[in-house]
């Protein structure tokens, strides 16, 4: 079935459903390496973005989440992408309340805003409804007081963000956290739109922890390799 325009569908969680593949190691090679990038401070809080929609910055950060639950801990998965989210349709989780509304309830804790995923010590904040001003929520005080929080209460925090180059929102966050990770596609991502990428996140002084590299060869598995 051909997908509609605009239309958001699932990403596959293959790392929930097939723990022996060759991509659900691969996703657990990525793991090691983010967990061994840093050696004077532990990476918890993490930007994921892509350089252009579709290049699988919402799979990875979802698999990533998952293999980081898997390994003991405790992980939040939150959709920061206010536009155009997919976390909540690929869980299978209700979206009536999520990341929007506890920006704007400066009174809300965020227990009240998070969900149990089917994966044990996996959460996920979904991203509540669309606002109107996504940009100017995740670059306020409230934002920043909201992450402080999350670092008390878990150890993995996973933001799948919008494309960088396409939005601010990316860079907005990448400035407040340990580390960034750029997804491209084979055969659909630019040579120039990686740089142009790549220049937003260090004009916002980002922590750049590598490319994750996402591409399907005729006959071969779908590969996601990790770029340091």
């Amino acid at each position: 079935m051909a997908k509609k325009k605009n239309e958001i569908l699932p990403v596959a969680l293959v790392a929930a459903t097939d723990n022996f593949s060759t991509t659900t190691e691969q996703y657990r090679t990525i793991r090691t390496n983010i967990s061994f990038s840093s050696a004077d401070k532990d990476i918890k809080t993490l930007v994921i973005t892509s350089s252009g929609p579709s290049e699988g910055k919402s799979t990875t950060s979802a698999n990533l989440a998952i293999v980081f639950a898997n390994a003991g801990s405790k992980v939040l998965l939150v959709d920061a992408d206010l536009r155009k989210p997919s976390v909540a349709i690929s869980f299978r989780l209700p979206n009536a309340t999520g990341l929007s509304n506890l920006l704007t309830n400066r009174e809300a804790s965020i227990d009240r805003y998070y969900q149990a995923s089917s994966v044990d010590n996996l959460y996920v904040m979904t991203s509540g409804p669309k606002p109107p001003n996504p940009s100017e929520l995740l670059g306020s005080q409230r934002m920043l007081d909201i992450m402080n929080v999350m670092r008390e209460e878990f150890d993995v925090i996973i933001f799948d963000m919008p494309p960088v180059a396409t939005v601010t929102d990316a860079q907005i966050l990448a400035a407040h956290t340990d580390g960034t990770l750029l997804v491209i596609r084979e055969r659909k991502t630019k040579k120039q739109d990686v740089i142009k990428a790549k220049e937003l996140l260090t004009l916002a002084k980002a922590n750049i922890l590598g490319v994750v590299y996402n591409g399907k060869k005729k006959g071969d598995s779908a590969g996601y390799y990790y770029y340091g």
